[in-house]
């Protein structure tokens, strides 16, 4: 289900449209539109230490730098209404004539019912999202969708990371080993103070976990198959909601979409 939902849910970031729709509300920077936009589900009063924890990955002072300078852009509700249509339209542009298909709704119908399902306990900003209105229309209803099961698994995956002992910029670490790249050079971190860079790695040399920045130890290894085999333990509650029956129906109507989709990135 993740193959075929996080295409769905990572148009925000894969599309031009999303950040379009944001900088008409007047952004100029990347990143004020990814804490605009994602953070707007908690509100504007929630400062950035609280939006730090949540997100868990981000370094030191990265998440000061734009909450809550966001809000005297926009509000949160005008965040969540552009993000929404700049993804409904990139969504639409690479989907062409499937988004008006009875099998695209059904999608969004099934999706929904599993990402409207699970319990909020212990998922914060999976609970964020869930307070928001589902929207009516189906191509807006499925990325709505998805982003709750994004974030579901997400604040799963957190817990994951928290269970083993890694932090947020560990994880990055982890990551970038497992993709094959040299942790300094990943696109998540690389743009972090040397300095800092080097203690994190020392860090997790001497925990046992790397043997230097490209290479995981078998303990790392074994940690970081954990984590990820937590993860997806966490993230069934959802799809418990839907019987046999339906969730094959899922399945078959998602793959070509997830399919689409990842052409469409693959390809930009």
């Amino acid at each position: 289900m993740f193959d075929l939902v996080e295409p769905i849910g990572v148009i925000p970031y894969s599309a031009d449209e999303p950040n379009e729709a944001m900088f008409a509300l007047g952004f100029t920077d990347y990143w004020d539109t990814y804490f605009a936009g994602r953070a707007a589900p908690l509100g504007s009063s929630v400062p950035a230490g609280v939006v730090h924890a949540l997100f868990y990955n981000f370094g030191p002072g990265e998440v000061a730098r734009h909450i809550p300078k966001v809000w005297s852009t926009t509000i949160p509700e005008a965040a969540i209404a552009a993000r929404q249509a700049g993804c409904v339209n990139a969504l639409r542009r690479i989907l062409g004539d499937r988004v008006d298909s009875p099998g695209f709704t059904r999608a969004a119908e099934l999706l929904t019912k599993a990402a409207t399902s699970a319990p909020t306990e212990g998922r914060p900003m999976y609970a964020a999202l869930r307070a928001l209105t589902v929207p009516e229309e189906p191509v807006a209803r499925l990325f709505h969708a998805a982003s709750l099961l994004r974030e579901h698994r997400g604040d799963g995956h957190i817990a994951a990371l928290m269970t083993e002992g890694i932090g947020g910029l560990e994880a990055h670490v982890l990551l970038a080993i497992d993709l094959g790249i040299a942790a300094p050079t990943f696109g998540r971190i690389h743009h972090l103070p040397a300095a800092l860079l080097t203690d994190l790695i020392d860090t997790m040399k001497a925990r046992g976990l790397v043997v230097d920045e490209a290479t995981f130890t078998p303990a790392g290894r074994q940690v970081k198959d954990r984590v990820e085999a937590l993860t997806d333990d966490l993230a069934h509650a959802p799809y418990e909601v839907l019987d046999p029956g339906e969730l094959d129906e899922l399945v078959a109507l998602l793959e070509p979409l997830a399919q689409q989709l990842n052409a469409a990135q693959d390809s930009s």
